[in-house]
């Protein structure tokens, strides 16, 4: 009989798709890594699983501890299902930019959800960053995860989305896109793509209120270029250590408008039902298409499931308040 012993080793082995209609101007193949079929229906849960049983190894995670973590949402639902299989506590921390889906998603796996206001500094005691390090601070035998410093991050996107993409292309890969915000996806898969080939192109997809593309263009971290958006998922306020800037090529920017979108045009067109930085990642490509050759072969990945988006991308009144029709 084949059978998986817990929910955990369902995890990875996702499927490259042809991208058909959507992306039917761009040269080249375009191939959609779809990360909606994990469990927690999102890439997150690969790195989360490998951060937990890392800090279980090294004596950070002791047995019936609490797992704290600030999160967008799909982190968090990795944590959970790593918390639920091994018998721990878990705490998440986010923000109010998140969709109520996410919130909903995560108190009915057993998770604790605390929400912190968007609008503030990174170093402001009331953000999430600084909230979940205190309650981590606070809990009694509880491990802070820090998925956007946390080397294993990135470690799990080393060990496996980069070789599953070589081996599902045939190492014919050429380019690889995906949306940036903790960095562990798009570090940890340039890095493997890139020791197997150096001339595999590596383009981030950025949203405007974030630092990573004029940072990676000049060095300088500019608070001007901060400042609200509604996309989520991907951009940051801070410099995760797990953006290796020196492994990515560019970074390419992407309106909230188009993020939303193309979200929802992945679901028409191709019967793709994705998250926010789904769309945002499709866009980007597209905006590229100058950049691409017939022979081409694009890796676009996609990060998590629309279900986590229906009351925000996929409804028509919320897309009509922000002016997206």
């Amino acid at each position: 009989m084949k059978f998986a012993k817990n929910i955990l080793e369902t995890i990875g082995n996702t499927p490259l798709v042809r991208l058909n209609t959507i992306t039917e101007d761009v040269p080249g193949l375009v191939l959609a890594k779809i990360e909606s079929f994990n469990p927690g229906n999102s890439v997150k849960d690969r790195m989360a699983l490998k951060m937990v049983e890392d800090a279980e190894s090294d004596g950070r995670l002791q047995p019936g501890g609490t797992i704290v973590e600030g999160t967008s949402g799909n982190t968090g639902m990795g944590l959970a299902l790593a918390a639920i299989v091994k018998g721990y506590k878990l705490i998440c921390v986010s923000t109010d930019k998140q969709s109520k889906e996410k919130f909903d998603v995560l108190r009915a796996v057993g998770a604790q959800v605390v929400v912190c206001p968007t609008d503030v500094a990174p170093e402001d005691p009331r953000s999430y960053y600084s909230t979940a390090k205190r309650i981590a601070e606070e809990t009694p035998n509880a491990w802070y995860v820090n998925q956007y410093d946390n080397p294993s991050n990135a470690l799990a996107h080393y060990e496996q989305t980069g070789p599953e993409i070589w081996e599902q292309t045939e190492g014919k890969i050429t380019h690889f896109v995906v949306g940036v915000g903790t960095g562990g996806t798009i570090s940890g898969v340039a890095k493997y793509l890139k020791e197997k080939n150096p001339k595999i192109k590596i383009w981030g997809i950025d949203t405007y209120g974030s630092v990573f593309k004029k940072y990676h263009e000049t060095g300088i971290f500019d608070e001007k270029e901060i400042y609200p958006y509604i996309t989520e998922g991907i951009g940051e306020d801070i410099l995760p250590e797990n953006v290796d800037f020196d492994l990515i090529d560019h970074f390419e920017k992407v309106t909230d408008k188009d993020a939303a979108i193309f979200t929802r045009r992945l679901a028409k067109e191709e019967g793709v039902f994705a998250g926010n930085s789904c769309g945002a990642a499709i866009k980007g490509v597209i905006q590229l298409k100058k950049e691409f050759k017939e022979n081409d072969v694009i890796v676009v990945l996609l990060h998590d499931s629309g279900s986590r988006y229906i009351g925000k991308m996929y409804n028509d009144e919320w897309m009509k308040s922000h002016n997206f029709f």
